[in-house]
C-alpha cells in the first residue's frame, strides 16, 4: 500500500465516523464521502496513479487561507464559486504528514454540507 492509498483509507474511516457518513461513488473513477445523499468529500481523479491522490472538500471557512499550500489546485468556476479546494498530492509529496490537516477539513466539509441536526451532534452549529 502507498502512502497516498494509507492516507485514503484512514481519512476514509474518518470521515466514516461523522453521523450520517458513508460512502458512496463519486464520478468515474472517484470515491465520495456523503451525508444525507450530498457529498462532501471526493478522492480521486482521472488516470491517477496509486502513488498520487487528489482530494476535494468544501471549505467555507478557509478555502482563500489554504489556497497559497503547495499542494492546493488553484479551483475555477463552480467550484471556487461555492468554496470547493482541491489538494493534489504527487509522489513526491509527503500526504501522511499532512492527514491532520485533511481530517479538519474533510470535518469543516462536512459540518458545511450535512442538515444542522447532524452537525449539532459534533457540536457545530447554533444550539
Amino acid at each position: 500500500m502507498t502512502p497516498h492509498q494509507q492516507a485514503e483509507a484512514e481519512l476514509t474511516a474518518y470521515g466514516l465516523t461523522l453521523p450520517g457518513a458513508e460512502e458512496a461513488p463519486g464520478w468515474t473513477p472517484t470515491r465520495a464521502l456523503n451525508v444525507n445523499g450530498k457529498t462532501f468529500a471526493i478522492f480521486g481523479d482521472k488516470a491517477q496513479p496509486v502513488d498520487a491522490l487528489t482530494i476535494t472538500v468544501k471549505l467555507p471557512i478557509s478555502a482563500e487561507m489554504v489556497a497559497h499550500l503547495p499542494f492546493v489546485r488553484p479551483a475555477k468556476g463552480w467550484y471556487k464559486q461555492h468554496d470547493w479546494v482541491i489538494a493534489d498530492f504527487g509522489p513526491e509529496d509527503d500526504i501522511l504528514a499532512e492527514l491532520d490537516t485533511l481530517k479538519a477539513w474533510l470535518r469543516q466539509s462536512y459540518v458545511a454540507i450535512a442538515p444542522k441536526r447532524l452537525s449539532r451532534l459534533m457540536g457545530e452549529g447554533p444550539p
